[in-house]
C-alpha cells in the first residue's frame, strides 16, 4: 500500500503496521550506530509503557582473539557486513517469515515472494 492508484477502495493506508519487529528495529539502529562493529543478535531485557528496551550484541571484528577462533571468525567476513540491515539475525529472520517445520511453509524457497513466484509461474517445457 500507498502508491494509491485505482479505486478509492484500495486507498486504505492508514491502519497499516509496520512489518518488523521493534527489536529488528533495535538492531538496525545500533548497527547504523557502530558501523565498525558487526551485529551478532540481540535479546531482550524490558519494557515500560513506552519503550522495548533490547540489548544488542555487537562483535569488532579486527580483535585478535575473534579473528583467531575459528567458531567465530565467520563472522569476520565480508559477506556478513550489516546482517541486520538485510535480516539475517534472528529476529530479521522471524519477521521475514523464515525458519524450520511446518508452520513456515510460507517461505520455502527463500521468501514469501519466492514461494509465491514458484507457486504461480506455470513452466512449459520444450518436449512434454
Amino acid at each position: 500500500k500507498g502508491a494509491t492508484y485505482g479505486k478509492p477502495v484500495h486507498h486504505g493506508v492508514n491502519q497499516i503496521k509496520f512489518a518488523r519487529s521493534l527489536q529488528s528495529i533495535a538492531e538496525e539502529r545500533a548497527g547504523r550506530h557502530c558501523g565498525a562493529l558487526r551485529v551478532l543478535n540481540s535479546y531482550w531485557v524490558g519494557e515500560d509503557s513506552t519503550y522495548k528496551f533490547f540489548e544488542v550484541i555487537l562483535v569488532d571484528t579486527f580483535h585478535k582473539a575473534i579473528r583467531r577462533n575459528p567458531d567465530t571468525q565467520w563472522l569476520t567476513r565480508a559477506v556478513h557486513k550489516h546482517r541486520e540491515m538485510r535480516g539475517l539475525t534472528s529476529a530479521g529472520k522471524k519477521s521475514r517469515g523464515l525458519g524450520k517445520g511446518h508452520k513456515f511453509h510460507l517461505t520455502i524457497g527463500g521468501s514469501r515472494h519466492a514461494a509465491w513466484k514458484r507457486r504461480n509461474t506455470l513452466q512449459l517445457h520444450r518436449y512434454r
